[in-house]
């Protein structure tokens, strides 16, 4: 499986490059571009901040290699695509905050990629609302236990199916519509 570069690799790249997202949301706007059917380009962050003045990451560098292994992630059948979200030992409310980043980030540039009418299935379209929902949401009051840890869990799951589905949907379905016809 490809492996992300980590979210400190993430964001030492980004600031070299002067990106000012954070890497939740640098991840989500990569993996909205590339769901909504985004070109695989080495100028991604161009497209996905949409930005063109922006350089495009160096070769080999975490930005790029972000890159290589969210397309590999998304491409792989066996689902093992991964968010891109903050370390495992960051508090839950750094986490929850990392994950509404990471829907704000994908909304944007799944919008741009996928335009007004994107072909999404009924489960399709509610995927997509319900990310706008998260995208939209703030931190509350977290206790920092196991109920909260247990439910950041079922929404970062959530949020990595839709994004399957909303590739599949956008991506994978006219792609093999195409090879068919």
């Amino acid at each position: 499986m490809s492996q992300l570069p980590t979210p400190q690799e993430v964001a030492a790249a980004s600031r070299e490059l002067g990106l000012v997202a954070p890497p939740a949301e640098l991840h989500g706007a990569l993996c909205g571009w590339l769901a909504g059917g985004g070109a695989d380009a080495r100028d991604w962050t161009a497209k996905v901040m949409a930005d063109e003045s922006l350089p495009p990451p160096p070769a080999g560098s975490a930005l790029d290699r972000l890159r290589e292994g969210s397309v590999a992630q998304l491409e792989d059948g066996e689902f093992a695509f991964q968010l891109l979200l903050a370390d495992e030992d960051a508090s839950v409310r750094q986490r929850a905050q990392a994950l509404f980043d990471w829907c704000r980030g994908f909304l944007g540039a799944f919008g741009l990629a996928a335009g007004a009418k994107p072909p999404l299935s009924e489960e399709g379209s509610e995927a997509l609302q319900d990310l706008g929902k998260l995208a939209g949401a703030r931190v509350q009051d977290i206790d920092e236990d196991e109920e909260d840890e247990a439910s950041l869990s079922e929404l970062e799951e959530f949020v990595r199916v839709a994004t399957l589905l909303l590739h599949g949907d956008c991506v994978l379905g006219p792609r093999h519509r195409r090879s068919f016809n």
